[in-house]
């Protein structure tokens, strides 16, 4: 993991007056020619990023690259399959950039665009979803969960056909990896099953994406109920934490966070309440537990949850300080999801163009 301070280290924050024109050579050609094997991950603009979110996928995407060539999307066109408000998805989306290039995602290593700017996505999508039956599709399980919201019946064709898609996402990049998490791990799968059906039946077209097992990360689960993986969608005051949380909220949350009744400090997995702290205070304080345990030796939740508080604001700080820096460039916002945008449109097109050729498209 990298040091707590590392997001204020970011090349970004020397200047906000000019977007990076270059991306790492291997990112102008179709072919990858680097060393460093591809990853492709994105996430959707809904909601600000909490901390689970931030432990669990983005810290694992600021590390990494060094030793992978990634291409990270926000997945702004998977988000119109719900209900939504269009002003609202602009702003989210803008904000979200804002963060994620806080968080230090530096995009003279690495590739950050918007989906919607890129035209191959729907248009894979389609030949895609010709070859995936409806059988396969149903079987999709977020489909179920989201459209069991309203019912199936009212949900969108395009929530139906998310996992199409998704695929031609990650196929039009010729990616190496894709990290996923249990509840993608079903669609990565959908993926490799089209792709490799397609060269069967077509000819050679797509490379197929294996799953990143990356180093452990940290499962952060809700603050009121750690019996549940800390969420956007829980409407609970104290439930997260929230990267923009002021420091008053931050000490606030983690003072009401559930814990129970025994007294020693130690980490114990069946204690779900107090494990879940001391995680956090382990990854922030980047000591071993043997060192954490000795510390908290005689000590009360109190004094736990008044050293992680401060430890979170003090983490978290860089962030939240060079997220109002970026969000006041709304032009450099742009400039650098245009220029990533530009540098990786050859490979799609690339892609596309062989799918739709070896199709019989004209």
């Amino acid at each position: 993991m990298h040091k707590k301070d590392s997001a204020s280290k970011n090349p970004q924050t020397k200047s906000l007056a000019k977007a990076p024109t270059d991306l790492p050579s291997n990112t102008k050609s179709v072919k990858n020619l680097s060393a460093k094997k591809r990853v492709f991950s994105g996430i959707q603009p809904t909601g600000e990023i909490h901390l689970g979110n931030y432990l669990g996928a983005v810290k694992n995407w600021v590390d990494s690259q060094d030793e992978y060539e990634n291409i990270f999307f926000i997945a702004n066109s998977h988000s119109i399959t719900m209900p939504h408000s269009p002003k609202e998805l602009e702003s989210s989306t803008y904000k979200l950039a804002a963060m994620l290039l806080a968080c230090g995602i530096d995009t003279q290593k690495s590739a950050l665009f918007v989906q919607s700017a890129i035209d191959y996505h729907p248009a894979l999508a389609w030949i895609l979803d010709c070859n995936i039956s409806m059988g396969d599709m149903g079987r999709m399980t977020q489909f179920k969960d989201k459209s069991a919201k309203s019912s199936a019946q009212k949900a969108s064709v395009g929530l139906f056909n998310y996992p199409a898609l998704m695929a031609a996402d990650i196929l039009l990049y010729e990616v190496d990896f894709v990290p996923v998490g249990q509840d993608q791990k079903q669609h990565l799968e959908l993926t490799r099953n089209v792709a490799q059906k397609f060269n069967r039946d077509y000819g050679e077209c797509f490379k197929i994406p294996n799953p990143l097992i990356q180093k452990v990360g940290a499962k952060i689960m809700g603050l009121d109920n750690p019996q549940i993986k800390m969420s956007k969608s829980q409407k609970g005051e104290n439930h997260a934490i929230f990267l923009l949380d002021s420091p008053e909220v931050i000490t606030r949350k983690i003072k009401k966070a559930t814990t129970d009744s025994a007294r020693e400090i130690v980490f114990d997995e069946n204690r779900l309440g107090l494990y879940n702290l001391l995680c956090m205070y382990e990854i922030f304080s980047e000591q071993s537990r043997e060192v954490i345990e000795a510390e908290f030796a005689g000590k009360g939740y109190g004094e736990l949850k008044s050293r992680l508080g401060d430890l979170l604001v003090e983490s978290l700080r860089p962030i939240r300080e060079k997220y109002d820096e970026i969000m006041r460039e709304k032009g450099y916002i742009k400039q650098v999801l245009e220029s990533s945008a530009d540098k990786v449109r050859p490979i799609a097109k690339a892609t596309y163009e062989r799918a739709k050729n070896l199709i019989g498209l004209v």
